[in-house]
């Protein structure tokens, strides 16, 4: 049996209302019934903007971002944070599950009244297609959270065995869901042909983004954890039907395939504008909404890095969430994560002489990666701490900020609740990581173009020079490791950390370490009442490896309560569906 005390759902994840209905044009006339709704082309067109709202909401951000991974100093008790320390027991709901299927449903009727229409099918192609790509969509994620799940594909009555079958394999929902991308690639109008008024509609290339994820998830899964997690699907978990190793090179080379044609074809551009944002991209990007959330006056049309996200508008479908001020709190960075941005000579911070280590605050800032002064300064200033200015006096008061994901000049630009960025599921640094990735676990190595093609161009915006072959030899750097780097900082609180560390199979080793704050041996912080207070963390320092070698440390939670385990790579199955349904075994070890 697991042990936990309690988990957190997110009822949070209840969708939009009224504006959010008008802004993208939703729901069908109250007087029509499913029966009868589908008859006309602009049926499927409401029927399919629908599923838009059906994706995961800034609403759930407090199931999402990251919150409770191994690269986040914030702790407290419920959530994703006991889900982090290996402390999760079967709830009796979980809305990923029953939201998941209450889409499906809604998919799986569309689909069809499709095949009975009787118009053109030409007229109502681009919105099958949709349909099939947010049917994958809900499918991956269900995967992603719990493995093997029922698939089901067609609308169900009370009286349907599908509600009483047994859990379908991960392999065999997986099938599916790549069945409905390919559907979705051959049906879906590129992003060039997508008028204005409809960006944030799902392109023929963020289908094929999308599938590459789906495909790279699948393959490091199948490389590096295999079938671990499965259960034997007699007692318990949904089994290994399906499962096929021998198709890990050829979805690797599919990866490289689609984020190729995506990167060649797709017409996107990683939004950099450095020269005028003071090297904070990494921060604008994240709240640009009009010409006032940033000091150029950029809006959203000068985005062309989203490829698949969440469209949001502060007239028509604000956010509804507290964006600024829950990021602000629990996405504060650990001495784990601060310790892993690179000098501006491209060496990590023990190999180069540019780090000036911790002995003032602002000393482990200079001479870094961008991306850690936008991510991880305080977003009153978005400037360097000054020395002297933080104090280390409370639990989560340990020595760091963070500011991304926090609207510029809030909370006056936007009061809490009205931020409305859209939500970036997959953009096109992410696709360059993912080409990266590929071709590395496919061949062992990147050759210097495919460098520059990919993860090099990720690095230019945040100020890095570009990775050769002859630099990582003469430095004993390995480019494995520094595209898993690369994809860690870049994507820092994109909710990918725990789907990646579970993927590479290596969430037991880096869930359970231990969780740092600031440094204090040789720092200005070292018998300095006014700036630090030793009693107000109970765990007191620890002497942990920094980039100036070994050194105590805040101890903010030890790995001791840190049991993250295999068993923990898969969220259980709400017991009110394992108590309906009986052969709907639960995953291994709840």
């Amino acid at each position: 049996m697991k042990k936990i005390n309690k988990i957190i759902l997110p009822s949070l994840l209840v969708l939009f209302a009224s504006c959010a209905d008008e802004f993208i044009d939703l729901a069908p006339p109250a007087s029509l019934t499913d029966a009868v709704y589908y008859t006309e082309a602009e049926h499927f067109l409401t029927g399919s903007n629908k599923f838009y709202t059906n994706l995961v909401p800034w609403t759930a951000l407090g199931e999402t971002l990251d919150h409770g991974s191994d690269l986040i100093g914030f702790k407290e008790a419920g959530g994703m944070q006991d889900y982090g320390r290996g402390e999760t027991i079967a709830p009796v709901t979980d809305a990923f599950y029953s939201n998941a299927y209450t889409a499906i449903r809604d998919m799986n009727l569309l689909l069809k009244r499709a095949e009975a229409y009787k118009g053109n099918p030409n007229d109502i192609a681009q919105y099958v297609a949709a349909t099939r790509f947010h049917r994958a969509y809900q499918y991956f994620y269900l995967v992603q959270r719990f493995g093997g799940v029922p698939l089901i594909t067609t609308p169900l009555d009370v009286n349907s065995p599908e509600l009483y079958a047994p859990r379908n394999s991960r392999y065999e929902v997986v099938a599916q869901v790549l069945a409905d991308l390919d559907a979705a690639i051959a049906g879906l109008p590129t992003e060039q042909q997508i008028p204005a008024a409809d960006k944030g509609k799902i392109s023929k290339w963020a289908a094929m983004a999308y599938k590459a994820e789906v495909l790279l998830h699948e393959a490091t899964w199948m490389k590096y954890v295999g079938t671990t997690t499965d259960g034997d699907g007699i007692v318990s978990g949904a089994g290994s039907k399906g499962y096929d190793p021998s198709k890990i090179n050829s979805y690797l080379q599919e990866v490289v395939t689609l984020t190729k044609t995506v990167m060649d074809q797709g017409g996107y551009q990683l939004w950099n504008y450095n020269n005028v944002l003071d090297n904070m991209s990494s921060y604008y990007l994240f709240m640009l909404e009009d010409a006032g959330s940033n000091p150029a006056g950029l809006d959203k049309s000068s985005n062309k890095e989203y490829i698949f996200y969440g469209k949001y508008d502060n007239l028509l479908r604000q956010s509804r969430a507290l964006i600024s001020h829950t990021s602000q709190g629990r996405l504060i960075p650990n001495r784990k994560m601060m310790d892993m941005f690179l000098c501006r000579d491209g060496l990590p911070i023990d190999k180069s002489p540019l780090f000036k280590g911790y002995t003032k605050t602002s000393d482990e800032y200079q001479n870094r990666d961008y991306r850690l002064r936008a991510y991880f300064t305080p977003n009153t200033t978005h400037e360097i701490p000054v020395d002297g200015s933080v104090v280390l006096n409370a639990p989560n008061s340990f020595g760091y900020y963070n500011s991304k994901f926090i609207s510029w000049k809030w909370p006056v630009y936007r009061p809490s609740q009205t931020e409305s960025p859209d939500l970036p599921y997959l953009r096109l640094a992410e696709v360059y990581l993912m080409y990266a990735e590929a071709l590395y676990e496919l061949n062992g190595s990147l050759t210097d173009a495919q460098m520059n093609e990919s993860i090099n161009k990720v690095k230019a915006r945040a100020g890095l020079p570009p990775l050769t072959n002859a630099f990582l030899t003469t430095n004993n750097m390995n480019i494995g490791t520094e595209i898993r780097r690369e994809r860690t900082i870049e994507l820092y609180a994109e909710s990918s950390r725990f789907n990646d560390v579970k993927r590479w199979g290596i969430a037991e080793q880096e869930l359970g370490q231990d969780i740092f704050g600031a440094v204090i041996e040789g720092t200005n912080y070292q018998g300095n009442s006014a700036l630090y207070k030793p009693s107000a963390f109970p765990y007191g320092e620890k002497t942990t490896n920094t980039g100036v070698g070994p050194r105590r440390a805040i101890l903010l939670e030890p790995a001791s309560v840190r049991n993250f385990s295999r068993n923990d790579y898969l969220f259980p199955i709400p017991t009110s569906q394992t108590d309906i349904n009986k052969k709907l075994l639960q995953n291994p070890g709840y």
